[in-house]
């Protein structure tokens, strides 16, 4: 069964007030924030911002995706960006670093790039900052005024989660399910040989999409 991004939401946040009133940005394909996780831009490579009042702010909404090495952060990302965003709306790629590796932009930017090259009308940044990952992620979604927060989930292996717990990465999206200003979606793709995605909100567990 196909969904409508409107849809989609309403069904997994079983509101009808998801949409946002906040500010509209846009920004150049390979643009960059450079932050120190302490609240101002250290340093800024191409971004530039343009608010849009009346009715267009309104509709517009910003949908941010924690990225990094892994292949879910991928599959969380584009999934985001097919099934959650429209024609002027902004997907922030949020590159989170231990404060002690050094920053690199290489990632967020490549990453960025592919989605402008998937979907061109939807307007791209990608924001890399040095600090502790839950605080960080926690802090931009306050900060930025995001609509949708989306985290790319694994399958973990139920003995080990039995005997150990929640992973590190199952624990950060949990946190962020339940603590994030927004409606916050885990992502995992399903294993091979089936279809879909299973979708984690603060009221809807595994709940199954086929697209």
């Amino acid at each position: 069964m196909q969904y409508s991004r409107n849809s989609i939401l309403r069904q997994l946040s079983r509101k009808e007030g998801w949409r946002s009133a906040s500010k509209r940005w846009t920004s150049g394909d390979s643009s960059t924030a450079f932050t120190d996780g302490g609240g101002g831009y250290s340093s800024m490579e191409g971004l530039y911002g343009i608010y849009s009042g009346g009715d267009t702010a309104a509709k517009s909404k910003r949908v941010m995706v924690v990225v990094d090495e892994t292949s879910r952060s991928k599959h969380a990302m584009m999934w985001a960006l097919t099934h959650l965003t429209n024609k002027g709306d902004l997907m922030t790629l949020l590159h989170v670093v231990s404060p002690h590796d050094e920053p690199s932009p290489s990632l967020a930017q490549s990453l960025g790039s592919l989605c402008k090259a998937c979907k061109p009308e939807v307007d791209v940044e990608a924001l890399v900052i040095q600090g502790p990952k839950l605080a960080t992620v926690l802090s931009q979604v306050k900060k930025l005024e995001v609509t949708v927060l989306v985290l790319g989930q694994k399958k973990s292996a139920p003995l080990i989660s039995c005997l150990c717990g929640p992973s590190r990465s199952d624990e950060l999206v949990n946190r962020c399910i339940n603590g994030a200003d927004c409606l916050t979606i885990g992502v995992r793709k399903q294993c091979k040989g089936v279809s879909g995605y299973l979708i984690n909100t603060r009221w809807q567990k595994n709940f199954w999409l086929l697209a």
